[in-house]
């Protein structure tokens, strides 16, 4: 594979702002599509990414470039292909998934139908292509190596958790396979196409895939955390979701791996009871908070927040070793560092 590295590293005078970094991200994603014929095909994914989300991702590969290079908008249509690639994969999800809402607003295909949201959302990822075909020179088969490896990693991380859910015997490191390849690698994606483009050394590369790859993991667990002890406030959507579709998070492995017999039993008669999601505004009805609230005292008596609290110190501790380990100066690695901090003390 050509190696794309071929400019003179140097290191910026300013780094731009998380917040700076959203706000362009923010401007540039309103031309994502730039086609406009068929409506029926172009306005639901306008629709959906309009509806904005943390832009994590593009943020991070923005970033990355930023720690060697100040032209970041040079990068930006490869930073747009990763978020419309985010996006496409929620809207699928959201079929699959059968959901009601995405951050806020009714899914796609309830405000059209599943074959429009099926059809757009392949759309969606033809488009995700045609941006990271837009990758600075000499890099074009580098990137799309990388990502084309992300999207086949993503979809077996899909069909792990479909298996998941018809089994009761998924193993701790089931489990965190599943959720570093649905979740974790395309954070990892993210940076190592942003250092790639910035001509970064290939050990830097690497390290700052890794560090993605472990913050999407801590990530990942933080959000099964907040789904059980989150303050609906400040989580944005109900709490026990989880617990109520008897979702095979690492809370509920630990727990059932851990439980003695009597605890098994009562954890195995809640799995055992059905209960649907109202989707009410209002709240949860009384079954559904007898449920979350009996999980949740199982889950306290067996000392399970405290287990997926060091597991996520441990994942933080290892993206942070990766952080320190690249070959920057501390201050160009300093956002990057803050943004680390604000994500894993975040409450929603």
């Amino acid at each position: 594979m050509k190696d794309c590295r071929f400019f003179t590293l140097y290191y910026p005078n300013a780094m731009q702002s998380f917040q700076e970094i959203l706000n362009l991200v923010a401007e540039a994603i309103k031309q994502v599509p730039d086609r406009q014929e068929p409506k029926g095909l172009y306005e639901p994914i306008r629709y959906v990414l309009s509806l904005g989300g943390k832009r994590i991702r593009p943020a991070l590969m923005l970033m990355a470039y930023g720690m060697y290079r100040d032209d970041i908008e040079s990068i930006m249509p490869t930073a747009l292909g990763i978020e419309t690639y985010h996006n496409y994969t929620l809207l699928h999800d959201d079929v699959m998934d059968r959901a009601e809402v995405r951050r806020g607003k009714p899914c796609v295909h309830r405000v059209w139908d599943d074959n429009t949201a099926i059809l757009s959302g392949d759309a969606m990822l033809v488009l995700a292509y045609q941006l990271m075909a837009q990758a600075r020179p000499g890099c074009l088969a580098e990137v799309l190596s990388i990502f084309t490896q992300t999207a086949l990693e993503i979809g077996e991380g899909q069909q792990f958790d479909m298996d998941f859910e018809q089994r009761m015997d998924v193993s701790e490191e089931e489990y965190i396979e599943m959720i570093r390849l649905k979740t974790s690698v395309l954070l990892a994606c993210a940076l190592k196409i942003g250092a790639v483009q910035a001509q970064a050394p290939a050990a830097d590369a690497d390290l700052l895939y890794k560090f993605g790859e472990r913050m999407g993991l801590a990530f990942q667990l933080q959000d099964d955390l907040l789904d059980v002890y989150g303050d609906y406030s400040t989580f944005g959507k109900q709490i026990g979701g989880d617990i109520l579709c008897n979702k095979k998070t690492y809370m509920l492995i630990q727990a059932l791996r851990n439980a003695n017999d009597e605890q098994r039993t009562q954890l195995e008669m809640w799995l055992n009871t059905i209960i649907s999601e109202t989707g009410s505004s209002a709240g949860r009805s009384e079954a559904e908070l007898e449920k979350i609230q009996a999980v949740t005292a199982l889950y306290d008596a067996i000392g399970v927040r405290a287990m997926a609290e060091a597991k996520i110190n441990d994942y933080f501790a290892e993206a942070l070793d990766c952080l320190k380990a690249i070959n920057l100066p501390d201050e160009r690695k300093q956002p990057l560092l803050e943004l680390a901090h604000q994500l894993m003390n975040r409450q929603s």
